[in-house]
């Protein structure tokens, strides 16, 4: 009975959607005791974290472009000090995600605690591996504040790239220490001294402080750590003042409630502790702390300098706000600065397929913007897709990833829109004025967008792109940038293999394919990035797209006044394809305003009326066709046309992978 249990029970863990596939195969068996089982903190002998002074604790995160290894380093760093066993299947240890599995990006900062002993004297060091992409860049910046150094890592074949550039820039405001890290020296066509002369020339560097690794053979890694304790100074706080805790993380356990990864920047924190939030002001106990080794790994205390999680029986979504301050009750502090809120770039209509799904994608959407702080949520509804949202993304993929969470976590399939970006207008019509209580109004939804009367002056938002790329793919790289509108602010020669460009885009023109077209043009050379510029005037209009006069909101863009007529035929034939055949003629059109600018015209289904008249007088054929055409003249008239949703989709992604 005990084996048939304990069978069972490996069953349902090898088959748990926590890993992927893949990384379940080489899993190692199952151990006995319930204490060492994974993804559980119950039973486990709590660690003494007294044993670890302020002077020997080091935070640092990793941050690098995409694939220049940060993940295979945060491995090697595991496997070194001890926290995993040495393995082959160590690949991507932080990457928990099915998604991150899936399609080899970091989307989530993780952190880990590490024991590392360095001339007779045991360390504690906090590990956060970083996410590379622009879009995720937000995570990046959060896990810098919980940070006092970090491990910028450069491949030693690609060299710099725009994301490396943006990353480096991020940790020099927040004046942390930065140790250079030179990764993939055993690849055929490394170059590290290439490398080390453009840190040297871009950041300003000196070349014998750059370190030269291989984290996937595990060459030289270890030095990388003794860099970090020699380099990277320990935090300034104090365990002998109050409580006071940053929370840079949470996530959503269905047992045990909100989990919320802090930074202790004062005091000490255990089980049993009266605690409040500084946002809600709510007051808990805590029933839980530990560290994560990745794993959860419970501990008798939390102390200043320290990095791990608490349980405190936070049950709903908006307790544990990103950036609050844990404090204890009735001791008061004055609650750390937080974070600066994300500004959304990219916003997307999302609706539930079904409408009796709508409560719980309304649950799902709520738990994954509590893991994603960065995605801003507005109630919305539509006319043909009925009750919904509009979500604000930092970026394209982000939404993608998004999307693709709520369908692997949550079991949730959803429909969403076209993407938009916010742009925002200058009223002048007093009544406009009166009913939004302000002159300049933001526009995050086509059907909000005033009339030219109205408005003195349109805005669209503008961002600064960096390019790095060779020498020989400026030419395309420049014509690329022209015909989207771009202004093109630098030009450097970082060596004779790189180059960088830096260009004024509206965001609009780069949001939705600039990247992959980017990638094609340069044979996948070329690196983008780019951050906020603010807004700049434009000539902006709104184009409706009618069927039979009718206009459909959902369908509705707002574009520059050069790309109306492209962008109104080219929807235009996609409807075209996209809807049905009905027993009366439909005329497919663009409008802006009262002007048609682009139309196409779907014909009708015609039963053959002259199929009995064998000869006789053409009167009668004549008659019998009449008949027909003003019957169809009626249908016209008083039929409705209702674009299929699966056909309305089918067209937006067309618009978007076009």
């Amino acid at each position: 009975m005990a084996l048939a249990s304990r069978t069972a029970a490996w069953w349902a863990w090898l088959l748990s959607p926590r890993l992927s596939a893949p990384s379940r195969l080489c899993l190692p068996v199952w151990p006995s005791t319930a204490s060492q089982r994974p993804y559980s903190s119950h039973g486990k002998e709590k660690l003494d974290m007294s044993t670890y002074p302020v002077e020997s604790i080091r935070n640092f995160s990793i941050i690098a472009h995409v694939d220049h290894g940060k993940s295979t380093l945060a491995d090697r760093l595991l496997e070194i000090t001890g926290t995993i066993a040495k393995t082959d299947c160590n690949k991507q240890v932080l990457d928990k995600l099915q998604v991150e599995r899936e399609r080899g990006i970091t989307v989530k900062a993780q952190s880990a605690s590490l024991f590392y002993s360095h001339k007779e004297v045991n360390y504690l060091l906090n590990l956060i591996d970083t996410p590379g992409h622009v879009d995720f860049n937000y995570e990046v910046s959060r896990s810098l504040s919980a940070c006092q150094g970090v491990i910028l890592v450069v491949d030693a074949n690609e060299g710099i790239q725009a994301q490396t550039v943006a990353n480096f820039y991020l940790a020099f405001e927040a004046q942390l220490a930065i140790i250079p890290v030179i990764n993939k020296i055993d690849l055929k066509n490394a170059d590290p001294e290439r490398v080390e002369k453009q840190i040297e020339k871009l950041f300003d560097i000196p070349i014998e402080e750059c370190v030269r690794i291989s984290a996937k053979l595990g060459t030289n890694v270890e030095k990388v750590l003794q860099k970090v304790i020699e380099k990277i100074p320990p935090p300034q706080c104090n365990t002998a003042d109050p409580l006071k805790a940053l929370v840079f993380d949470s996530t959503f356990d269905h047992y045990r409630g909100i989990i919320a990864n802090i930074a202790l920047f004062g005091g000490e924190i255990q089980k049993g502790h009266k605690i409040v939030s500084a946002h809600t002001k709510k007051r808990y106990e805590v029933n839980e702390v530990g560290i994560l080794t990745p794993d959860e790994q419970p501990t008798h205390k939390l102390y200043a300098g320290q990095v791990g999680y608490v349980i405190a029986g936070m049950k709903e979504v908006t307790e544990a706000q990103i950036g609050d301050t844990l404090f204890w009750y009735k001791q008061p502090v004055e609650p750390l600065p937080g974070f600066k809120s994300a500004k959304p770039m990219v916003f997307a209509g999302m609706y539930p397929v079904d409408q009796t799904e709508y409560n719980n994608l309304k649950s799902a959407v709520e738990r994954l913007t509590l893991n994603d702080s960065s995605v801003t949520v507005h109630r919305d509804s539509s006319l043909a897709l009925g009750a919904g949202w509009r979500l604000g993304f930092l970026g394209l993929l982000h939404m993608e990833v998004f999307n693709q969470r709520l369908e692997q976590e949550y079991n949730m399939s959803v429909i969403l829109t076209a993407p938009t970006v916010p742009y925002k207008a200058i009223l002048s019509s007093p009544k406009l004025i009166k009913e939004y209580g302000k002159t300049e109004i933001t526009i995050i939804n086509p059907a909000q967008f005033p009339d030219k009367l109205s408005v003195s002056e349109y805005l669209e938002p503008t961002v600064l792109g960096t390019i790095v790329t060779p020498p020989e793919y400026i030419g395309k790289i420049i014509v690329l940038c022209q015909d989207r509108r771009a202004v093109q602010k630098d030009l450097l020669y970082i060596d004779e293999h790189r180059v960088m460009l830096k260009y004024l885009f509206p965001l609009n023109e780069i949001v939705v394919d600039f990247y992959d077209t980017l990638k094609s043009l340069s044979s996948g050379y070329a690196s983008f990035d780019y951050e906020d510029a603010g807004y700049q005037a434009a000539d902006l209009i709104k184009m409706d797209i009618l069927l039979n006069g009718n206009p459909v909101e959902e369908l509705s863009t707002i574009i520059h006044n050069e790309k109306a007529y492209a962008t109104g035929k080219f929807l235009c034939e996609r409807l075209k394809d996209a809807i049905p055949r009905q027993l009366f003629e439909i005329a497919i059109q663009a409008a802006i305003g009262k002007k048609i600018i682009a139309r196409e015209t779907l014909k009708a289904y015609r039963k053959n009326v002259v199929a009995k008249c064998y000869g006789g007088d053409i009167t009668r054929r004549m008659k019998l066709l009449k008949r027909q055409a003003e019957g169809k003249k009626l249908m016209r008239k008083i039929g409705n046309v209702e674009v299929p949703r699966d056909a309305f989709i089918r067209v937006l992604k067309r618009q978007t992978d076009k």
